[in-house]
């Protein structure tokens, strides 16, 4: 049966750079990350480079966002697996040794002339703007360019993925009343934390508008998928309702030709696992699936809205 398909991180976009011989180096490494980690490196590289898209770089520069997101956290392969994937709220004392993931990147990259080049990725994505990030307390423009889109896709895909060492975070009264009392979507809350962080001038705002235009992509994307579905069943409910249109003239006809002449045409039609005693309930199947799909539609043309209001 067919069935709809998306994914969020397509590499599509990396694909179309020629990425894959210039990072297969650099991914060798992060087959030494933990599984949730070097996830998530991936997930912030593809982010980085389709905001690099929207933010018009050059392809070189693009390219070396892309490396940057992949190795940022490379530096958690020195960290202690009890906390990194500790599933509670980490104590202050095991956040300054997370937090030494940074340096210890660093360092790493600075040691192998192949990761040189992308060592403040990993140095500097937890800077921010104001000076309240870390390691050096770096302001505004002493941040490199490449470690502020960093940032914007790593928090993004942290808190959409919740990491193991995030607990609750707070949403805005203008997200909350605009979700009112439903369950908020990850992607809501990500975003709505990082439009808060953006107007406190810890975070890029040109660099968060083209994410926002990110997960709007992927929220078409997801929408043009299920439609392609949507599509596939309204064919199969067509084809079945003939085949109930032949079955009632086949019940109404006194003539046993007339019935093994819709009866077969009916067979003619059955796909693969249907027949006559079955052809019924997989339309019923179906039917209810239509109506399942086209809420989801509605409801992501829903959220895409929510996320418009929602911008910087």
């Amino acid at each position: 049966m067919f069935q709809e398909k998306f994914d969020f991180y397509s590499p599509i976009n990396l694909k179309s750079y020629n990425l894959d011989q210039t990072m297969r180096y650099q991914l060798d490494i992060l087959e030494r990350l933990d599984p949730f980690t070097r996830k998530h490196s991936e997930n912030v590289a593809n982010l980085c480079c389709r905001i690099c898209e929207y933010l018009h770089c050059k392809q070189s520069f693009t390219i070396h966002c892309t490396i940057g997101g992949y190795l940022h956290d490379i530096g958690k392969i020195f960290i202690p697996v009890e906390i990194l994937n500790k599933p509670g709220r980490l104590t202050d004392e095991e956040y300054e040794v997370m937090k030494t993931h940074t340096t210890l990147g660093y360092d790493m990259c600075m040691k192998d002339p192949k990761l040189r080049p992308y060592s403040l990725a990993a140095l500097d994505h937890h800077e921010a703007l104001d000076g309240t990030g870390y390691p050096h307390g770096l302001r505004k423009k002493d941040i490199p360019y490449v470690a502020q889109i960093v940032r914007v896709a790593d928090e993004y895909d942290a808190l959409v993925t919740k990491r193991q060492y995030k607990t609750h975070v707070n949403i805005s009264e203008t997200l909350r009343e605009l979700i009112k009392d439903a369950q908020p979507d990850p992607r809501f809350v990500a975003l709505d934390q990082l439009a808060t962080k953006e107007k406190d001038g810890k975070i890029n705002g040109t660099v968060l508008k083209k994410l926002f235009k990110v997960v709007i992509d992927d929220t078409l994307y997801e929408i043009s998928c299920v439609m392609d579905y949507v599509e596939y069943l309204k064919q199969q409910i067509k084809r079945l309702e003939l085949i109930k249109n032949y079955q009632k003239k086949a019940d109404n006809s006194n003539k046993q030709k007339t019935k093994d002449y819709y009866h077969e045409g009916m067979r003619l039609l059955f796909q693969e696992g249907e027949a006559f005693e079955n052809y019924a309930q997989i339309l019923d199947e179906y039917k209810q699936a239509l109506v399942v799909r086209e809420d989801i539609i509605d409801k992501l043309y829903a959220e895409i809205k929510i996320i418009k209001k929602l911008r910087v």
